[in-house]
């Protein structure tokens, strides 16, 4: 249960947050029509490739 606690608190910080948040913003953008599957495309894998380097990089440290 202690580890269960420890994975959600680092869960829990602006980078994370931000980051599903914007993909959240661009996925409803995208079902609405209000913006191209190329330009959600383009953002979303940015965004994710920012987040999980930066994940695996505080891991190499």
């Amino acid at each position: 249960m202690e580890k269960i606690k420890e994975n959600i608190a680092k869960l829990i910080n602006v980078k994370t947050i931000v980051t599903f948040v914007l993909i959240s913003v661009f996925a409803v953008l995208a079902l609405r029509s209000a913006i191209t599957a190329d330009n959600v495309m383009i953002v979303v894998t940015t965004v994710i490739a920012f987040y999980f380097g930066t994940q695996h990089e505080k891991v190499s440290k």
